[in-house]
């Protein structure tokens, strides 16, 4: 008696993520033709926030200090990218190759999207400045809040990928909310990026995490899982 054809399954890709994503890349494209075009409304918004900011970060030292070192040692770029990298590496060793390997690449790539953008816009000048020296210096999108968002999206991903406690993903989530916004109120505070680059860096960040993990759904659900943890 001839057996019926077991049926095939359909991938398994989460809708979430995917919608979150484009949703998140459209916006982000937006705020980059804006900045772009130098749209007036958009650049008025930025001088005043960072000029008014800027004033009183030169009157307050003590708070400005506080805020040069959160920035620069606690949300700075390099010491986001050592966190992950610290997680990557024991994730690769306990077993979870492929989700490592995939989180190390988004992470790069975060860093080529915001070097590029800034680099194509010419958002920068050629020297670092004083910590207050101008309020007019911008780069977009800020790579100090485009890292801290991609980093903390990356570890609260690989955290629920991984079957991690509940109490776990709350602290990787609570600490995150905390960086992400934390290290937009010190940028902009400190008068070194425009509010526009601070929050182009929040919204490519997290499209980027949002699209890559959609992305890694779709690949793994047409490859065998082997013992990666992945």
């Amino acid at each position: 008696m001839p057996t019926a054809p077991a049926p095939t399954r359909a991938p398994a890709v989460a809708t979430g993520p995917t919608r979150a994503g484009a949703a998140l890349a459209a916006l982000s494209g937006l705020l980059l033709a804006l900045v772009a075009a130098e749209w007036g409304p958009l650049m008025s918004l930025d001088h005043t926030v960072a000029d008014g900011l800027h004033k009183r970060a030169v009157a307050e030292r003590g708070l400005t200090h506080v805020n040069r070192v959160l920035t620069d040692w606690v949300w700075d770029t390099w010491t986001m990218r050592a966190l992950l990298a610290v997680v990557v590496v024991a994730l690769f060793v306990r077993g979870g190759r492929r989700l490592a390997l995939w989180a190390a690449a988004t992470s790069a790539l975060g860093t080529f999207v915001q070097q590029s953008l800034k680099a194509a816009l010419g958002r920068e000048r050629p020297s670092w400045p004083d910590p207050v020296d101008s309020a007019s210096y911008s780069a977009f999108p800020s790579g100090h809040a485009l890292t801290v968002t991609v980093t903390f999206g990356l570890l609260l991903w690989l955290a629920v990928a991984r079957g991690a406690r509940p109490a776990v993903r709350r602290a990787v989530a609570a600490v995150g909310a905390v960086s992400v916004l934390g290290v937009g109120v010190t940028r902009v505070y400190l008068g070194v990026h425009w509010l526009s680059d601070v929050v182009g860096g929040w919204l490519i960040g997290a499209a980027l995490v949002a699209l890559s993990a959609a992305a890694y759904d779709r690949w793994g659900a047409n490859r065998p899982r082997h013992a990666d943890g992945a």
